[in-house]
């Protein structure tokens, strides 16, 4: 059997999965690592542990199948920065999209004309997540390291230079570091000016089909000499790709532990005051869009923290059971889920999570019903935003945990107004690699679409929706009433 991988590089696994020529996955290999929090807002790895991730996955699905694919092609995480030697060892632990020291400057930049002039240039949003702000923060604070440093990659180019020995880095990865130039495809003056460096310290851009033949590794001994690997894109502009969303006016929504919602465009689509991102998948298409930071995490929260629950599959369908009882809108009662501070589209990381409209009728059930209700405001937030500037959105793909719960995709069709459509949710960033891949090649005309006849489609209830359209509006200005309470809290602990 002829068959594609496409390797995922995520913040806790590395995913390895075989594609058919036809387009569907048959093979699967995953490997977990872990993450250390040092101080209060640091997130860091050791990329040595997702090396060793990366080799294992892949030899134990070749293994599996018994022989070599037509060829490789890696999806990775956005926003990670390592500083290396010149033989690409690093200096340092890898700091990851997740880590928020370097806050404080975001939230600087994003006030001042130089910084939204970058945002602008460079499709990335002014957040601690953005490597421009991380070397400021590095060259800040850790003086010896950053002059030490060689390059500043991130963890694909990290794994590309343990192939291949090379330091480059695709024009989708590149895309999300703040640094480079969307528009003009190189590293940009201004951010790299403002960041303290040069184009010489990081790595060089190539386009997402760029590819390399493999020539042999010391601990790669199980793949044929000569596969083509392809350097590929970011995880979430290959999550669009294969989730069949890859044309303006399909998005696609994901909710995890956190959440996103993505759009194809032919161009960039800035929001200054929103801050959505535009990063690149190819050399015609523009992935635009924005992250919460909220999304499954605050249903654990309030599962664990609040009603002292072990989570396990009964609980949760016992939840969502007493969710279901109650009417749309919890009776009055809204939930605020930034419990980890918010990204798009407020992009405040001393924000705080709150209910309101609390009175003696609210029940356990109405305070489950408005935390889910929640998170679909933040999602439909963040939706608002893209469509100001994006082709009319007709409708959504959604993936991620949250689509095991009928009672949850509904409410998220009611409250965004849109038909939601049930895709291949597993594996979406890895088989978009293995697209892209089969792309290249000639092996695929063009990219997949989705057959619309042949999926789930959730409808929106219009009575609801109505209902939701009035509580979205109160949300909204519930932030915007609370928020220098927020900060002024933030500031006393």
């Amino acid at each position: 059997m002829e068959y594609v991988v496409g390797i995922d590089i995520g913040t806790g696994s590395v995913k390895a999965v075989a594609v058919t020529q036809a387009g569907k996955s048959f093979e699967v290999s995953q490997h977990h690592y872990s993450f250390k929090a040092p101080e209060p807002g640091y997130h860091e790895q050791n990329p040595e542990d997702i090396w060793a991730a990366f080799v294992l996955s892949l030899e134990h699905l070749l293994q599996r199948i018994g022989h070599s694919p037509n060829a490789i092609c890696l999806s990775s995480a956005m926003h990670s920065l390592i500083a290396v030697n010149e033989s690409g060892k690093a200096l340092a632990p890898m700091i990851t999209w997740a880590d928020n020291r370097a806050s404080a400057i975001a939230q600087n930049l994003r006030t001042s004309p130089e910084g939204l002039a970058i945002y602008k240039a460079t499709g990335t949003p002014l957040h601690a997540m953005s490597p421009l702000c991380k070397l400021i923060w590095i060259r800040e604070n850790n003086p010896e390291l950053f002059q030490k440093t060689h390059r500043f990659i991130s963890i694909k180019e990290y794994i590309w230079h343990k192939l291949f020995k090379e330091f480059q880095v695709d024009h989708s990865i590149a895309s999300c570091t703040g640094l480079f130039a969307i528009d003009e495809l190189t590293w940009h003056e201004k951010a790299l000016e403002l960041a303290g460096i040069t184009a010489e310290r990081l790595s060089t851009p190539v386009p997402n089909n760029y590819n390399r033949k493999f020539k042999g590794h010391s601990a790669i001994n199980f793949l044929t000499k000569g596969t083509p690997v392809f350097i590929g894109a970011s995880d979430g502009c290959l999550a669009n790709l294969g989730s069949m969303a890859n044309k303006p006016g399909v998005a696609v929504m994901t909710i995890g532990t956190s959440g996103a919602i993505r759009v194809a465009s032919n161009t960039p689509l800035p929001n200054e005051k929103a801050m959505t991102f535009s990063y690149i998948l190819d050399e015609e298409t523009f992935i635009c869009g924005g992250p919460i930071n909220n999304g499954g995490l605050a249903l654990q929260w309030w599962l664990k923290n609040m009603n002292d629950m072990t989570l396990t599959d009964n609980v949760y369908k016992q939840f969502f059971q007493s969710v279901k009882e109650v009417p749309a809108g919890s009776k009055g009662l809204l939930f605020l889920p930034y419990l980890t501070g918010e990204r798009a589209p407020i992009w405040d990381s001393e924000s705080c999570g709150a209910f309101f409209g609390v009175k003696l009728q609210h029940e356990r059930k109405h305070f489950s019903r408005a935390v889910i209700e929640g998170i679909c405001y933040a999602m439909r937030n963040v939706l608002e935003a893209l469509e100001e500037n994006a082709t009319p959105i007709t409708h959504i793909h959604i993936s991620g945990g949250f689509v095991k719960s009928k009672v949850w995709v509904q409410i998220l069709a009611d409250i965004t107004g849109k038909n939601l459509v049930l895709v291949q949710t597993d594996d979406a960033s890895a088989v978009g690699a293995a697209f892209l891949a089969m792309k290249s090649l000639g092996i695929l005309e063009d990219y997949p679409i989705a057959n619309l006849s042949e999926l789930k489609i959730v409808v929106p209830n219009s009575s609801n929706t109505l209902v939701y359209s009035q509580n979205f509006n109160i949300f909204k200005k519930l932030y915007a009433d609370l928020k220098d309470t927020m900060h002024q809290l933030h500031q006393l602990n």
